[in-house]
């Protein structure tokens, strides 16, 4: 026991992590799977659509945080955002293969977000909370891991589903394919299973008679919410206000590669964009499992730098996986085969890896023990940010600036991730490299 928390085995911190995989599929469908392409969309305002997750991200994940590091209830702190959120993401999941019209679409995907996101701020609180320091490394990159994991599920289950079970992957325009149905549904049920199996094999630890007292004597209500929302980024630490820059460019960039990698595929090897076109389903069979082949990637990688954080120290690390997916990006548009992309996606998964670890290990000793629910929220406000700015400028740029060609908008998506890698290095805590002190030896 170190400060009343056990050291637990790797097997116990995968088991208590494994809600990350149901959590992460949904996130991973919604980028595998271009419905509002399906029912007809302009290229031009897929930024938009998307807006429902950093949208109820910026506004939620600090709430939640706010409420969850002063919940007290039989279930623990953070269970109950767990399993509400969860359910919530589970109607969205099972909803959306039925959307008739954008409208529909749109609207069930601000229920599917929401669930989202009201889960994973306690689910990053929940590493700080049960885990001794020398242990935080592996919990923040096995959910890196399992990020990776789902998402590699999430994108591939369609091309297995028409190639191994025989779905059919023909659809009438306007209508969202048979195979997309079904793996939502899949997504549906992991969503619930594997948050039930993490909170019943690794519950939260029970708070002792001193902190209960602590939370029961704070204030109540949204007002005072939103004060500790606000006192808390007025108090932020300063390698937390240096990651923003890493956070505006890293996520700007994804959002382009989200938006416009299935376009981007089928634009350099079919000559269309079209989501009506057989050759644009033809790209959105093939970008899925070259979608699976990068997050598997990220699921190795993740596990893998575990110790090369502790040599290096994540900032290095990050600014250098950063670096190399930049360049994958503006390559990937240049390319006219399959083969190469293979590769290159293989490089993204590096990347994607780190974003999705690396910079909560940066993090996690750098803020207080009694804020860590409405820090993780914060924090998270500086990734939904950026995909708010994606969505508000990139319909307007998107003709005039990059042609309207989806490949020139991954391109930018790379040259954004390189100003990602040089922001890194700036981050810094008391005259050190943050990670020389943020993940012990």
């Amino acid at each position: 026991m170190a400060n009343g928390k056990p050291h637990l085995s790797l097997g116990r911190i995968l088991q208590m992590n494994l809600g990350f995989l149901g959590l992460q599929f949904s996130f991973g469908l919604q980028q595998a799977n271009p419905i509002f392409a399906y029912l007809g969309a302009k290229e031009s305002d897929f930024p938009w659509l998307g807006i429902a997750g950093p949208l109820t991200g910026l506004i939620v994940q600090p709430i939640i945080g706010v409420m969850s590091d002063r919940t007290l209830s039989r279930f623990g702190r953070r269970t109950p955002y767990f399993l509400f959120g969860a359910l919530m993401c589970s109607a969205g999941l099972f909803l959306m293969p039925f959307s008739q019209s954008l409208l529909m679409a749109f609207s069930i995907l601000f229920l599917l977000d929401l669930g989202n996101n009201i889960t994973m701020e306690p689910y990053r609180a929940y590493v700080n909370d049960r885990l001794r320091a020398e242990q935080r490394g592996f919990g923040f990159l096995s959910q890196s891991g399992f990020t990776g994991l789902a998402q590699c599920l999430a994108y591939v289950s369609p091309f297995l589903l028409v190639n191994l079970f025989g779905v059919s992957k023909i659809a009438a325009p306007g209508v969202i394919p048979d195979y997309t149905r079904m793996a939502f549904f899949i997504g549906a049920v992991l969503s619930v299973t594997t948050i039930l199996w993490s909170i019943l094999r690794v519950p939260e630890l029970p708070l002792s008679e001193s902190e209960r007292a602590r939370i029961a004597a704070l204030p109540r209500g949204l007002g005072s919410t939103f004060t500790e929302v606000f006192d808390a980024m007025r108090e932020m630490p300063q390698s937390m206000r240096t990651m923003a820059w890493m956070s505006l460019f890293q996520w700007y960039a994804m959002c382009c590669y989200w938006a416009y990698r299935v376009p981007s595929i089928s634009m350099a090897l079919f000559g269309t964009s079209d989501g009506s076109t057989a050759q644009f389903r033809e790209a959105d069979l093939l970008s899925g499992p070259m979608g699976a082949f990068y997050n598997a990637v990220a699921f190795v990688a993740a596990f893998a730098m575990a110790p090369l954080a502790r040599r290096f120290g994540a900032v290095y690390l990050h600014a250098t996986c950063l670096t190399l997916t930049g360049l994958a990006m503006i390559a990937m548009p240049m390319l006219n085969s399959a083969p190469p992309m293979w590769l290159m996606m293989g490089v993204m998964g590096l990347g994607w890896g780190s974003i999705m670890g690396n910079p909560y290990i940066i993090l996690a000793n750098t803020i207080p023990a009694e804020r860590t629910g409405v820090y993780m929220g914060i924090f998270n406000m500086m990734i939904c940010a950026p995909m708010l700015i994606f969505a508000a400028t990139m319909t307007f740029i998107y003709e005039p600036l990059l042609g309207g060609d989806p490949r020139n908008a991954l391109a930018f998506g790379g040259v954004l991730m390189l100003c990602a890698a040089a922001a890194v290095l700036r981050i810094r805590t008391g005259g050190e490299i943050a990670q020389r002190t943020a993940v012990p030896a």
